[in-house]
């Protein structure tokens, strides 16, 4: 067995997160609405995942492309706070950042700026020597990602979320092609949840395709042929439903607990615990997110997260 020194390698997916607490969504126009004092945190997707991961006692890099600025700071500090190993570069468009709306009920909406950098790339040398040392590599669906594909050895797992894909969106088909375990969101599904899980299957590599749904569980595809080095056959595997966990305490807001569930689904693949359990896993450590402020700020523990387990 070949020694690794990282559990999982988070690429791409850091971003400060300014929250804005609002009486309701949608937001009916108005000049001025007094609300709650406004919070910069971290955010967006690697940043979940890997401050999740690290939380559970997996050991994590996880290397990006962020702003020599301030929100890039911010980042920074978080993540060395807590113990996470963290590598980047500058992008000269600076730091990700998202406007969250979040309402009463802990509904979001967010507002998402890229700051694309057409073809911009991740240099070789701050990914690869991660990715030759990792387990499982977990692809964020920032664009210059998409290039570490191509770098990940043989026998090194990938993961992606495609969040709230369309199904027809070009930009995550390379995401969702080359990635052997597959999350994405019902959102903008709708009665064609299956047709795009199938696909999913059936155009790519993946073992297993993950569908959530918020309050309402998700949705999962198995390919266990797959898995074993078979030809599956995609058509007749079962799309089954998982309820969703009860929320260990009071509705906070429901940033970060896609992340979350990510990082909790992952502890129990890299464990080889059955398919349900890592499913029941992530459900846990979702619904511990939504009880929690800010999208990242207090990950789930490895004993916490356990004892949900029968």
């Amino acid at each position: 067995m070949t020694d690794h020194t990282f559990d999982v390698v988070v690429v791409g997916g850091a971003g400060v997160d300014t929250t804005v607490y609002v009486p309701e969504l949608p937001l009916p126009y108005a000049d001025t609405y007094a609300v709650p004092p406004v919070v910069d945190r971290i955010g967006n997707t690697g940043a979940g995942v890997a401050l999740g991961c690290h939380a559970l006692g997996l050991r994590v890099k996880f290397v990006d492309l962020i702003g020599d600025d301030p929100q890039g700071a911010l980042i920074r500090g978080h993540l060395a706070a807590r113990g996470v190993d963290f590598a980047h570069a500058v992008s000269e468009a600076g730091t990700r950042r998202s406007v969250l709306l979040v309402g009463p009920d802990g509904r979001r909406l967010s507002l998402f700026d890229p700051r694309v950098v057409p073809g911009q790339r991740m240099p070789a040398g701050l990914y690869l020597p991660a990715l030759r040392a990792a387990r499982h590599a977990h692809i964020s669906i920032v664009d210059f990602a998409r290039h570490a594909y191509a770098d990940i050895p043989d026998g090194t797992t990938v993961s992606t979320d495609l969040h709230d894909w369309d199904g027809e969106n070009p930009h995550h088909e390379d995401f969702a092609y080359s990635s052997d375990l597959v999350f994405l969101s019902a959102a903008k599904l709708g009665g064609r949840r299956e047709e795009v899980m199938r696909a999913i299957a059936e155009r790519g590599r993946a073992s297993v395709v993950v569908c959530t749904a918020g309050a309402e569980g998700c949705h999962v595809l198995a390919v266990p042929e797959r898995s074993r080095g078979e030809i599956p056959e995609q058509g007749r595997g079962e799309v089954r439903h998982f309820p969703a966990e009860p929320l260990p305490g009071p509705m906070a807001d429901s940033d970060g607990a896609g992340d979350a569930f990510v990082s909790g689904f992952l502890y129990g693949r890299l464990a080889g615990r059955p398919l349900e359990e890592c499913v029941r896993l992530g459900a846990v450590a979702g619904a511990h997110a939504c009880t929690s402020e800010g999208t990242h700020e207090d990950p789930i523990g490895p004993d916490a997260l356990l004892d949900a387990l029968p």
